[in-house]
């Protein structure tokens, strides 16, 4: 009876959703039936505007094309007095009275910040991620902002690629789950007007970019492409993501702006992609700098490819009408991208009331809140990856002294990271800030800069955007760093707040060196010889190369940028107010020239053995090993955790029969804490070559002390699919090894045959 049931219910669904479209296929269709040739370009055609950036909504001539239905919407322009105002133009004035989008770039949070997403996906808490983005939509739309331009899902292995701060790391399965709970968090009910539009980027394979520098030629074989790096991407279609941007990068010599393979065969046709896609900001422009033609020419070949919408660049707006002359393109093709754009519009609720989003109350209630900065705080705390704790020197006493030393501990702009565009930086927690809040009276805490972020003015000069300031002191380097010393000298301990900068990373912040800037490493070095411990909380947005330090340094605690909440975070895990639980989702290399470096490699004819270091006329170097210095999957917590032996339902399967993995998990520490369980499934033999291991699943646990726990897993064939030399989509019979364990490294295996 249950099944019944529930046929009946989709049943209904399904008619109840054939309706609704039918309803708004036919307001579209009255609504184009209306509109001249310009008036559907225009609604393809995104310029900016100049609050977040600079942009042509500064230019005299904006309201003009608004009135003339010539602007399908604006992005970065920031309160719902201005979206109203310019909205009102559009709605009141124009012929059509069609409404417009309004976008941003909400990445990690509006203006209450959470951790960069590479640091949000190290929480491996898909509920916490998708809170995070449905706190940002509440925020965001309260502001009036429809849509956001996130997630971003591009899968790197680079970390000399800045850009790797925005995404969840490098392994496909992983970033298929952040994916979908990001699409939730931000669509939610797209019915309500506290859920916002997504839109998934950067389509494709812009996280393969060649060398690591942003916008670079990406080049790869199709095989990868399915297995490797498209996942994410089909994850955010599947969860219904509602628009799609396109990328900078060229993939088999075209770029992605103008890759009908990309946009129409794989999106459109393979995938079944219903929503609209944008280009990037003057991504169609920049293919004439590829060589693909005049703006004439491109403006073309991204329409014909599959791209709706122009962000920035007008060439739709100034040449599609020529093109259409011209037999270059077709009518079709205008009205399609015009219709899906519409249809945005339409399921947005924006042409019900194209005021929505424009409720003037909401900012003073719903942004900023006092709850939604302690969840920002929860949440970040979650996402602090230990990497070190020599002789238990954290969590630190709530007493003694504390020497708080580096250019990164009294710095509130830098707390947020990179993309934190509407964000209030003076309202962020610094470390100094967080460390007074969570340790009282107590603690006695002498600050003292040490250095300057780099030795480098020009570097530093380089990574500032966004109205950050990265208050360069001018004092000389050797008054700096007596200063430092003398405070540590009168210090218990020394926590040293090191790293990158906010705008070290992101876009167009590439490193060809990965490591913690010089003159801090310098200073580094000088607080070890004291001989007092040393925390080194390191700020990053990207894995760095740091062996030495791992080598040399206590305690070392990476917590990314943690957001607005940071310095407070930060301090609850310092003091063990939170058992760190965070678990690293990019691998981190021993130095740059081992990269790329991942967890999920190929065998090669010739592989090292396993726990050998160098052995020649196999695949490695002469001058390091090839592991990394902390594998992906890795993270430490102030508590210890034991795994039984991996025990398996059965070790011979057939056909579509189902696997349940156990393992027992037992906090024997003295602390509660949380741990990520990860399974990984190795294919052993295969039609084409196969990873070493691939992450299928994973379960993040509470454990009480001494508390233990039975772990499942439930595998299935369609852990085993893999796209083979024909893209087909398959699972292949033979044998598999099945692996549970707290990181990629270190597992407990069992080997089983299935067969088909």
């Amino acid at each position: 009876m249950r099944k019944i049931e529930i046929i009946v219910a989709l049943l209904f669904a399904a008619v109840a959703l054939h309706a609704q479209d039918a309803k708004m296929n036919a307001y579209i269709n009255n609504l184009m039936s209306k509109m001249t040739l310009d008036e559907k370009l225009g609604q393809l055609n995104l310029p900016a505007a100049g609050d977040i950036t600079t942009g042509q909504a500064n230019s005299s001539d904006i309201g003009k094309k608004i009135k003339d239905g010539k602007v399908g919407g604006l992005f970065n322009i920031k309160s719902v007095a201005k979206i109203r105002a310019v909205q009102e133009v559009a709605v009141e004035e124009s012929r059509l009275k069609i409404p417009l989008l309004f976008g941003m770039d909400v990445i990690h949070g509006y203006e209450t910040v959470f951790p960069i997403p590479l640091g949000l996906s190290c929480s491996w808490d898909m509920e916490e991620i998708e809170k995070s983005a449905r706190i940002a939509a509440t925020e965001a739309s309260a502001d009036g902002i429809c849509w956001t331009f996130s997630p971003m899902v591009d899968i790197s292995r680079d970390p000399r690629w800045g850009r790797i701060a925005e995404g969840s790391g490098e392994d496909p399965y992983l970033g298929s789950q952040i994916a979908k709970a990001m699409v939730r968090g931000y669509q939610s009910d797209l019915s309500k007007n506290n859920s916002i539009m997504a839109c998934v980027k950067h389509y494709a394979l812009y996280g393969a970019a060649e060398g690591g520098r942003d916008y670079n030629t990406v080049d790869m074989s199709k095989v990868r492409m399915f297995n490797e790096y498209l996942p994410p991407y089909k994850a955010a279609v599947d969860a219904g993501v509602g628009s799609l941007m396109a990328s900078f990068n060229e993939v088999d010599g075209v770029p992605a702006t103008g890759n009908k393979f990309l946009l129409t065969e794989v999106l459109r046709k393979r995938w079944g992609f219903k929503g609209f896609v944008v280009s990037d900001y003057t991504g169609i422009n920049e293919m004439i700098a590829h060589g693909l033609g005049d703006l004439q020419t491109v403006s073309a070949v991204a329409l014909r490819a599959g791209v709706d919408m122009d962000m920035v660049g007008e060439g739709f707006l100034t040449t599609l009408k020529e093109s259409l002359k011209e037999g270059k393109v077709t009518l079709q093709e205008i009205n399609n991208a015009c219709r899906l754009v519409l249809e945005a519009k339409y399921k947005l609720g924006l042409f019900a009331n194209p005021y929505k989003y424009c409720d003037e109350k909401r900012a003073a209630t719903e942004i900023f809140t006092d709850g939604n900065r302690r969840t920002a705080r929860a949440i970040a705390a979650d996402c602090f990856v230990l990497l070190k704790n020599q002789n238990n020197v954290l969590p630190l006493k709530k007493s003694g002294t504390i020497a708080l030393i580096g250019p990164l501990a009294d710095n509130r702009a830098n707390m947020t990271g990179t993309w934190s565009v509407a964000a209030n930086f003076n309202k962020s927690i610094s470390v100094m800030q967080g460390l007074k809040d969570v340790a009282g009276d107590n603690v006695k805490i002498l600050y003292a800069r040490g250095s300057n972020l780099s030795a480098d003015s020009l570097f530093e000069e380089r990574a500032t955007v966004f109205g950050k300031t990265l208050n360069r002191d001018h004092r000389p380097a050797e008054e700096m760093l007596k200063e430092a010393l003398n405070a540590a000298n009168q210090a218990d301990v020394i926590v040293a707040a090191l790293g990158e900068s906010a705008e070290m990373t992101g876009e167009s912040s590439s490193r060809s060196e990965i490591g913690i800037p010089d003159v801090q490493e310098d200073l580094l070095k000088a607080l070890l010889k004291t001989g007092k411990p040393v925390v080194l909380v390191l700020f990053t947005g990207r894995p760095l190369a740091i062996k030495w330090e791992n080598d040399h340094v206590p305690a070392i605690l990476n917590v990314w940028f943690g957001g607005t909440e940071a310095g407070h975070a930060i301090a609850d895990v310092l003091f063990g107010r939170v058992n760190p639980s965070g678990k690293l989702t990019a691998t981190w290399p021993q130095n740059v020239g081992q990269v790329p470096l991942y967890y999920n490699q190929k065998n090669t004819g010739r592989p090292l053995p396993e726990g050998e270091w160098f052995q020649k006329f196999r695949s490695n170097y002469l001058d390091v090993s090839n592991d990394p210095v902390y594998p992906f999957g890795y993270g430490l917590t102030y508590t210890h955790f034991t795994y039984s032996d991996l025990k398996l339902s059965s070790t011979f399967l057939k056909g579509n029969q189902k696997l349940t993995a156990t393992v027992t998990l037992k906090n024997d520490g003295d602390r509660d804490g949380k741990e990520v369980v990860q399974l990984y499934i190795r294919d052993l033999v295969g039609s084409i070559t196969r990873p070493v291991k691939e992450l299928k699943g994973f379960q993040k646990v509470y454990l009480k002390a001494g508390e233990s726990k039975d772990v499942f897993f439930t595998i299935t064939t369609d852990d085993l699919k893999f796209y083979n030399s024909d893209l087909k989509y398959d699972w292949e019979q033979g044998e598999f090894v099945i692996m549970v364990g707290s990181n990629s490294r270190d597992v407990k295996e069992v080997k089983v045959s299935w067969i088909k």
